[in-house]
């Protein structure tokens, strides 16, 4: 996995690399994250996880695209359903969508699209369990996010229990997805399968509410906003005014209040990884820098609450690397990790106000 930062400008030598490599190079090139913390899997869930990664951002980019009216979202995520679940009709799919994407979405995810029947044959080249894991996965998020795509945005979601809807269809499913993978790799974890797969749930909304919150105002510059209304109602504010809120304490306050509720989310995230095997090092920091980096937002909006654009509440590079060094250092022990999150994350929490929590999923209702 050494050329992973081979140029995404020549499809033609990206498709004769090894597939560890030529996932990896895409990787880098659509999430520079996620090129980071999926590398600390071992190999048999590196792989597979690669792929699900680069699965689901092909149906992010198909949700994305601005050129693509809400019934072509909806015919192209019904149509890579499909294409995931039996292996069948990659190239005519990838040949049909590609011409389709505006310059508005990055040349990496053209790249992706072009490439899109190499990923497929990787797919179906995973064992049979693994297979259905990502299919399932792909299936729930094709159709639940093209629900709030046809949805006017404008003013926010109506409800708490929307955003959660909402949030399971882009992260929780992927816990769920990725849980299944962890107990396939080993029977030590599948013994705790059914906790996991509950605590997945609250593991992808944490990290989801949490890009949700950092993005807030770069979604309102484009007229969008996945924020909860009922809770602001709570507060005395409007969504509809969403672009004059900046240093309103109505809208400020329950800001506050979801920064708690991702944070509380985020203890569950920690439950989660706390039930990985202490050995399992790779699995446990995967999910311990997804975790650390989400913290350490939620700590920037929390003292910088009237922040204008995502880059001012951006953690630092030397953060991403202290939080990669803290937890290799204590990643063992289920101690030493209550301990740092504990501090770390305080100040999180509202005082005085209780979180209407949820550690089960939104079940789809196609």
């Amino acid at each position: 996995m050494g050329t992973s930062r081979i140029s995404l400008d020549n499809p033609k030598l990206l498709s004769q690399l090894s597939d560890d490599d030529f996932q990896a190079a895409l990787l880098e090139g659509v999430s520079r994250t996620f090129a980071l913390t999926i590398p600390q899997l071992p190999v048999p869930l590196y792989r597979a996880v690669a792929n699900a990664y680069l699965l689901c951002r092909i149906v992010d980019t198909i949700e994305d695209e601005v050129s693509l009216s809400a019934q072509q979202k909806a015919y192209f995520c019904n149509e890579f359903i499909e294409v995931v679940r039996t292996g069948d009709n990659s190239e005519p799919f990838a040949v049909e969508l590609a011409p389709l994407l505006s310059e508005q979405t990055i040349a990496a995810e053209h790249t992706l699209i072009h490439l899109l029947p190499r990923v497929i044959q990787i797919t179906h080249s995973f064992e049979g369990e693994q297979v259905a894991a990502l299919s399932d996965c792909v299936k729930t998020m094709a159709a639940g996010m093209p629900i709030f795509q046809a949805q006017n945005l404008h003013n926010g979601l109506a409800t708490l229990a929307d955003m959660d809807r909402y949030c399971y269809y882009v992260a929780g499913c992927v816990g769920e997805m990725l849980t299944r993978l962890f107990c396939h790799y080993s029977p030590d974890i599948a013994r705790h399968r059914t906790e996991l797969l509950e605590l997945s749930v609250a593991f992808g909304q944490g990290l989801q509410m949490t890009n949700i919150l950092k993005d807030i105002w770069d979604d309102a510059g484009r007229g969008v906003c996945w924020l909860p209304q009922d809770i602001f109602t709570e507060t005395g504010f409007d969504l509809k005014d969403i672009r004059t809120a900046n240093a309103c304490p109505a809208f400020t306050t329950g800001l506050e209040r979801l920064i708690g509720i991702a944070h509380a989310h985020l203890r569950k995230a920690l439950d989660y990884t706390l039930l990985l095997p202490a050995h399992e090092t790779g699995l446990r920091n995967f999910c311990l820098w997804a975790i650390g980096m989400a913290v350490l937002t939620l700590c920037k909006i929390k003292q910088n609450l009237n922040f204008t654009a995502s880059e001012q509440v951006k953690i630092t590079r030397n953060s991403v690397k202290t939080t990669i060094i803290a937890t290799k250092l204590m990643g063992r022990s289920n101690l030493l990790l209550n301990v740092l999150f504990n501090w770390t994350s305080r100040g999180l929490a509202t005082p005085g106000w209780s979180y209407p929590i949820s550690s089960s999923k939104a079940n789809p209702d196609f």
